[in-house]
């Protein structure tokens, strides 16, 4: 009588288990690709550096001094022979009368050697003295014309430190920085403030040391502000530094602005685009577009006659940026997945979404 029983509950459930619908069809799953075309790739590499004056000299007075004024602040704008600073000149003026003092006695040092000189000529003309005498007076008299002419020099270089009281912008520019105030006392060649000339700018920035080749073998060099994102200029490299910052480990690096703007201001903050010529045949495609298979690169690759997706392996390049740069596994023309490849499997049905550009023409 169990057997029975057990028999009919078997049947039941076998009945049941009948009757259950199969399991739906996996869905297909929509793929966005992008189709392989070889070409010659052009690299980027971006820096950010600083607008900075080309010529940027330091300024200092001549002599030393206390400092009674100073007429300029930082960002000053200021034209050639522009007093920016002065020297108190009293203790310049009291040099140029002592050496004006100094020149008048040799001046009469002088007159007097000439009339003693002309006295004993005649004198030696009566046989009254003798060659020696008057060859001695010849020699003081020489030596008073000397000393006139030193007394001279001396008047002008002390008349030219009163000029170097003045201290004068020796070129149009722009005050970047200012290292004294009024008051202090400064020695000859301190610096006071620092000029930029601004009819030449560049962009200075840091560059690491595994990266100099990019510079070395750039096609081009394009350079736009932060405040005018869509402006952009041609540039120069202008100079690499020889030896690396021994804090950043970097290079600094200057590069030289085409035909700079009156709009380009120093101080501003700036992009520098490195661009460079890539091999041909190389294929760039979304950095979303790469797998990993046995810790290799590889890509999903759409089979149209199939309708399916095979994981290839492929030999990466490059990564510049947003994409990878492929130099072998692909042919002209195939299509390969660059959304969702996390989620496809082998001989996966997919449906293709419109490629990018071709979702306005439909």
């Amino acid at each position: 009588m169990r057997a029975l029983s057990a028999l009919a509950l078997l049947a039941s459930f076998g009945l049941a288990a009948c009757d259950q619908p199969p399991p739906p069809p996996e869905p297909i799953r929509p793929v966005r690709v992008a189709t392989v075309i070889p070409q010659a790739f052009e690299g980027r590499s971006t820096y950010t550096g600083e607008v900075r004056a080309r010529y940027e000299t330091s300024v200092a007075f001549r002599i030393g001094g206390k400092i009674v004024a100073r007429y300029v602040e930082v960002g000053s704008e200021v034209k050639k022979g522009t007093l920016l600073a002065r020297l108190d000149p009293e203790d310049t003026r009291l040099a140029i009368e002592n050496a004006r003092a100094q020149l008048n006695a040799a001046q009469a040092d002088h007159n007097q050697a000439q009339i003693d000189l002309a006295r004993y000529r005649k004198l030696y003309e009566t046989k009254v003295i003798s060659q020696a005498e008057i060859d001695r007076r010849g020699t003081v008299a020489d030596s008073a014309a000397a000393r006139l002419e030193s007394a001279r020099s001396q008047l002008r270089v002390t008349q030219n430190q009163m000029a170097y009281t003045e201290l004068n912008a020796d070129a149009d520019g722009v005050i970047t920085s200012i290292a004294v105030e009024s008051g202090q006392v400064v020695s000859a060649g301190q610096t006071v403030l620092r000029l930029a000339r601004p009819e030449e700018k560049e962009v200075v920035f840091n560059v690491a040391e595994n990266r100099l080749d990019e510079l070395r073998g750039a096609s081009a060099i394009r350079i736009s502000l932060w405040a005018q994102p869509d402006q952009t200029y041609a540039g120069v490299v202008r100079e690499i530094a020889p030896g690396a910052d021994p804090v950043t480990r970097t290079y600094a690096v200057k590069v030289s602005v085409q035909n700079a703007p009156a709009a380009m201001r120093l101080g501003m903050t700036a992009s520098v685009a490195i661009l460079r010529r890539g091999n041909e045949g190389m294929v760039a495609l979304p950095l979303s577009a790469l797998y990993q298979e046995k810790d290799k690169p590889a890509v999903w690759v759409f089979d149209p006659a199939s309708e399916t997706v095979a994981l290839r392996p492929v030999q990466v390049s490059a990564y510049v940026e947003r994409y990878v740069l492929i130099n072998d596994g692909l042919k002209r023309g195939e299509k390969v997945v660059t959304a969702g490849v996390h989620k496809l499997i082998p001989n996966q049905k997919v449906r293709l979404l419109p490629e990018a550009g071709q979702e306005s023409k439909s």
